[in-house]
Formats: structure tokens, C-alpha cells, sequence
């Protein structure tokens, strides 16, 4: 089993002779999550429950990495939005904060203020929470795993804060307002991580679902998201790891453009054709968080890491964030088939 000394290396630029087993996207289990006698709607807002369950995956399985927060929201709410934590998946948005880009460029809504915000400490409230609990996960367990603080990419965090249907009209009508608004949201998002990486995080990984260029299409992706993303990553620390997803095999060479040390992708894309187009970046990935993962069987989870290993990635990850009920059994599988030379 790869050391979190060892997969630190990786993440510093280091090929490793076997590829490790971990994730900087969300991989906490309901079973791990009842072994520490909770549930996930009840974790977001105490720090010592929300360190208790993001470690719950590691002292379960041994997968030696945590993530946190443990919901993709918290920019938004930082900004406005208001949540729904009553359910018993992730948090989600409720509505729209704003209708028009334009607000959030310049700063003109009641709900909504990025200069303001940005002259305030950010680490009161939920941020406030999720440092210290990251400090927390660092003191329990900080020796074995590696530390992810996770933050959406602009684009995603702007299809949580805005109307999506007008955000798809002024694309179109008016480009650079949008653009205006991604490059707030970057600044905003870098704040965010750099507060992560400062209480503890050993990386930071960029979860841009929604600016992925299998949702919006390379041509859309190179003139909104590309430039926001390269700008955000340029503002955090290294390493920094982006994923994205949906199929992505038309814009490897867009995503080698980003920056960033590592691209994580998902179960639709190729990753043989990936390793070829990704010269500048490592490779994560890519195993079916919901077919394989949740719902297969652990010979099919040790088939999909040698699938995995053999087109070359650096690291197994999960394409996404695990599904809430994936057994306990298929992690451990994917760890251990990982480790097998």
C-alpha cells in the first residue's frame, strides 16, 4: 500500500513505480459513516463530526486520503445561497441567488457582494468549520492520509449562483459580463483554497462538473472556462489537481492547458487516448463510481484498477465523488488492487 509519503511525492511531480489508490473528491460511506454513529446530513456544521466522518474512509478501508467540506456548495453559500441540508444526500442549492451575470460583475445585488466579502474574513461561518476541521482530520490521522480541500471550478460555482437559462442567453449576448463574472469567482475561489491549504490541506482540487467541456463543449470551454480556471490555478498553491466530467476526448488538449499537476477524469473517456494528450499533467482516474464502485462486485472493482494501471494513470481515482452507499468491501478492493504489483 502506497504511504501518504509516497503519493505527497506523486503529487510533487514524482511517477511512482505503481499507481496509489486515493481521491480528493468526496469518498465518505454511509457504513463509515454509521461506524462513527452519524449520518451525512448532520456533519456540515460541527467541525469535530465533519473531521470524524471525512477520516471515516481511511480508518474503514485504509484509502489513505480525506476530502473537505464534504459538499461542492460552500462558495455559493459563502456568497448568498441558501442551502438544503435536510436531505440525506449532499447539500444543494435552493435557487438562484441572482438573474443576470451582470450583478455579480459589478457588485450591485443585496445578496451578493464580492468586494465586500473579500474584505471580510472568510474563515467565519461554514469556511470557519471546514478549516478547523480539516486542522482536526491533520492532528487524527494527518501521518497516514493525504488532506484534499475541495472548491468548484468558477464556472460550476456560477451555475450554482445564477439562473442557468439567462447564464446560456448572455453567453451568447453578452460574453464579457460572464467573463467579468468567472474572473470574480476565481479570485473568490482562490481565497477559499488557499484558507484550506493554510489550515492543513495538502492539495487542492478543483471539482468544475458543470464547466466540464463534455457539458458546455469545447469551443465554450476554451472562451469562459479555460481562461477562469487557468487564473485560479495560477492564484493556488501547487499541487493542484482539476477534474472534470462527462467525455472530454475532444478537449485533452484544452485541459493540458490549465496549469494544473494532475487532471482527474471519469469513466467515459479513453484513458489510453488521455495519457498520449495529457503531456503536461499527470493522469487520475477513472473508475465508475456508480456501476463499479457502488453497484459491482469487488472482481470487477480489481478488473477496472488493472484497466486503469495498464493505460498508464498515475493514480486510481474515482471518476466522481462516491456514491454514499458504496460498500465498504469495493473501496478496500480498489486500495488493494492498487497495491498488487
Amino acid at each position: 500500500m502506497n504511504s501518504r509519503t509516497d503519493i505527497l511525492s506523486l503529487l510533487n511531480g514524482n511517477k511512482l513505480a505503481s499507481p496509489p489508490a486515493f481521491s480528493g473528491l468526496i469518498h465518505v460511506t454511509e457504513e463509515g459513516l454509521a461506524s462513527e454513529g452519524f449520518s451525512l446530513h448532520e456533519v456540515h456544521h460541527d467541525a469535530k463530526k465533519m473531521a470524524r466522518a471525512a477520516a471515516s474512509t481511511f480508518k474503514s478501508t485504509g484509502m489513505p486520503s480525506a476530502t473537505l467540506p464534504l459538499d461542492l456548495c460552500l462558495p455559493a453559500e459563502l456568497l448568498g445561497a441558501e442551502l438544503d441540508f435536510a436531505s440525506e444526500g449532499f447539500p444543494q442549492v435552493k435557487k438562484a441567488v441572482f438573474d443576470s451575470v451582470k450583478e455579480l460583475a459589478t457588485g450591485n445585488t443585496e445578496n451578493l457582494r464580492i468586494g465586500r466579502i473579500a474584505g471580510e474574513r472568510l474563515e467565519t461561518g461554514r469556511l470557519g468549520i471546514v478549516c478547523e476541521a480539516i486542522r482536526l482530520v491533520k492532528e487524527e490521522v494527518g501521518s497516514d492520509v493525504v488532506i484534499s480541500g475541495m472548491i468548484p471550478g468558477p464556472y460550476t460555482l456560477l451555475l450554482y449562483l445564477c439562473n442557468p437559462k439567462n447564464l446560456f442567453i448572455e453567453m451568447k449576448r453578452e460574453p464579457q459580463a460572464v467573463l467579468d463574472a468567472l474572473f470574480h469567482l476565481s479570485s473568490f475561489l482562490a481565497r477559499i483554497g488557499n484558507a484550506c491549504r493554510e489550515a492543513g490541506a495538502d492539495f487542492i482540487t478543483i471539482h468544475d462538473m458543470g464547466g466540464s467541456p463534455g457539458f458546455i463543449g469545447p469551443s465554450k470551454y476554451e472562451q469562459f472556462v479555460l481562461p477562469s480556471e487557468k487564473d485560479l490555478i495560477e492564484r493556488l498553491p501547487s499541487p493542484r489537481v482539476l477534474s472534470v466530467c462527462g467525455n472530454v476526448s475532444k478537449s485533452l488538449g484544452l485541459l493540458n492547458q490549465t496549469g494544473a499537476e494532475a487532471i482527474s477524469l471519469d469513466q467515459t473517456v479513453n484513458l489510453a487516448e488521455a495519457r498520449a494528450a495529457l503531456t503536461d499533467a499527470m493522469l487520475f482516474g477513472n473508475l465508475d463510481p456508480v456501476a463499479v464502485l457502488s453497484k459491482g462486485e469487488a472482481a470487477e472493482v480489481g478488473e477496472a484498477v488493472q484497466r486503469s494501471k495498464e493505460a498508464g494513470v498515475d493514480a486510481i481515482w474515482p471518476g466522481c465523488d462516491l456514491v454514499p452507499s458504496t460498500p465498504l468491501g469495493n473501496i478496500r478492493a480498489m486500495v488493494e488492487g492498487a497495491s498488487r504489483a
